[in-house]
């Protein structure tokens, strides 16, 4: 595994929307923006059982995300990676660690600040653990 640079941990530490790149059954590269927080050099992100993301993750683990400063676009870090974990266990909270994260809301749930409530019955969140294994961190803070 590769470490996340110090210089560039508020990439993924900060509330910025991280593009996630996975493959499509027929090899063609498919990415929609994420949230994510880290667990050690590990990142988190988040994604409901069915959605196109989910199934291409299962079925091929190598993924890239981008994250960028919006002010700073320079200022960005390319992980390539793999998955290593995918579990609806603890997934509803990882979620909700998540929406607070990036609503600035101590008390927001992702179920009724993020999306409507009454979803809740039709998604089921699966947390996805993603192991660096290249690391290109370009620019710098400021």
């Amino acid at each position: 595994m590769i470490p996340i640079p110090k210089s560039h941990s508020d990439l993924i530490d900060g509330n910025y929307n991280v593009a996630l790149t996975t493959i499509m059954p027929d090899g063609q590269p498919q990415t929609t923006p994420v949230w994510c927080n880290r667990e050690g050099d590990y990142v988190l992100i988040n994604t409901m059982r069915g959605f196109q993301k989910e199934k291409n993750m299962r079925a091929n683990e190598q993924v890239t995300l981008l994250a960028y400063d919006p002010q700073n676009p320079l200022h960005n870090l390319e992980i390539r990676g793999v998955v290593t974990e995918m579990t609806e266990d603890g997934a509803l909270d990882h979620l909700d660690q998540l929406t607070r994260k990036y609503l600035r809301k101590a008390d927001a749930t992702f179920f009724g600040d993020s999306i409507p409530a009454d979803l809740a019955g039709q998604y089921t969140p699966v947390r996805v653990k993603i192991m660096p294994i290249r690391i290109r961190a370009e620019g710098k803070i400021g």
